[in-house]
């Protein structure tokens, strides 16, 4: 279709004398060129709309340049015998459709200039004149981060988005976002900061729009986000009422912990305070034994993340119709409806002190009459003898 120097859109950039505008139909003419159709990118297929077209149309014919000469002549179409015909300018990447548009293949920049439409209905023709203009779109816009591993809701993340465009958007997990109270982007719309990375952030992209329509997206920007543990579950052979797993002795019990993270975490066990040396996340007691019972608790920890949590039961005889009696050595205590409440027991208490300290009182007062009245009788005796004496020695 001519050398890409020669194929510039001198028409549209003429006086308005000349009845003629990129892209508008003719004054006297009814037909006219889309003017959103006359914008086209390099590689792509271009479709020149033909609008205002009238009914029993003899043929479309579509010129390059502003004249409708058989010398500029593309290709051409006549709908009673529906066919075409190529011109001298005919590149081998055009066709008109059956509605009288033009349809470029694979657009080349040298694609740019002027184009004429022709319109012959057998009494008249009718001609649109519009200016097309191929552009090449830009590359990709390159995307960066400051971390590819974070931690969730403890780690930010700053994203660069590389480009010359001034309209950039950006897409966090596929879904286009705007600064709010979790993330920034910046004045001149190139950086991204999520200043609290969540589990829903692991993929990153910019896009720009140098052309309408064609936007151009980086490739994605992938975060590795460590989270968790949470939504710890447990899961139990029987059933768990109340925190209480209610078990028959001999039984087999299967006890199995669950939990969100990444990664995996490690999970601890421990009975009755003390930590067992299974490691996984199930436990399987083959024949449950009475040095078996008690509680039981899951410990679920994320060594990235630094957070542990952990679910407890625990695990009791289940009591069925019959009695089972525990082994030999053990005592088994059953409570039979004597029952004494705390207030009562303190109201005992103070009695059978006060009562103590009232009977070591009079035994303490019976000691020491019982001692005053040995101590005292010598002295009476004495006392009395001597004063006989004394009476007779006085005549």
């Amino acid at each position: 279709m001519g050398n890409s120097s020669s194929h510039v859109c001198v028409f549209c950039l003429s006086s308005s004398a000349s009845l003629l505008a990129c892209g508008i139909r003719q004054a006297y003419s009814q037909i006219s060129i889309d003017p959103e159709s006359l914008l086209g990118i390099k590689g792509f297929r271009t479709i020149l709309v033909l609008q205002n077209v009238p009914q029993d149309v003899q043929e479309y014919s579509w010129h390059r340049g502003t004249n409708d000469t058989a010398e500029n002549m593309i290709v051409s179409y006549t709908p009673p015998s529906e066919t075409w015909q190529s011109g001298p300018m005919f590149s081998g990447r055009e066709n008109v459709t059956r509605t009288g548009s033009l349809v470029i293949r694979r657009s080349a920049l040298n694609d740019t200039g002027n184009y004429t439409a022709r319109v012959d209905f057998g009494n008249r023709t009718e001609k649109a004149t519009g200016c097309l203009s191929i552009q090449e779109l830009e590359n990709k816009p390159g995307i960066w981060a400051n971390a590819s591993s974070v931690v969730e809701y403890m780690d930010p993340v700053a994203a660069i988005c590389y480009t010359n465009a001034t309209n950039v958007n950006w897409y966090v997990e596929y879904t286009q976002v705007s600064s709010n109270d979790r993330m920034t982007i910046s004045p001149d719309l190139k950086t991204l900061i999520i200043h609290r990375v969540s589990r829903y952030d692991k993929t990153l992209q910019c896009e720009t729009e140098s052309i309408p329509e064609f936007p151009r997206r980086s490739e994605p920007l992938s975060l590795s986000v460590d989270y968790g543990p949470d939504n710890v579950q447990l899961r139990t052979s029987h059933s768990i009422l109340n925190g209480i797993l209610s078990a028959e002795i001999g039984s087999q019990v299967h006890m199995e912990c669950k939990a969100t993270s990444r990664p995996s975490p490690k999970y601890h066990w421990t009975h009755n305070g003390s930590l067992l040396s299974l490691s996984g996340a199930k436990i399987i007691l083959p024949s449950l034994a009475w040095e078996q019972m008690g509680r039981y608790r899951c410990i679920v920890e994320n060594p990235m993340t630094q957070l542990a949590m952990y679910r407890e039961f625990q695990i009791q005889v289940h009591r069925s119709g019959e009695y089972s009696s525990p082994p030999l050595g053990l005592i088994h205590v059953v409570n039979r409806g004597f029952y004494i409440s705390g207030a009562k027991v303190v109201w005992l208490i103070v009695i059978t002190v006060l009562s103590s300290v009232y009977l070591c009182g009079i035994l303490i007062y019976m000691l020491i009459s019982h001692l005053s009245t040995r101590c005292l009788l010598p002295w009476v005796k004495g006392g009395v003898l001597a004063g006989g004496w004394v009476s007779r020695a006085l005549p």
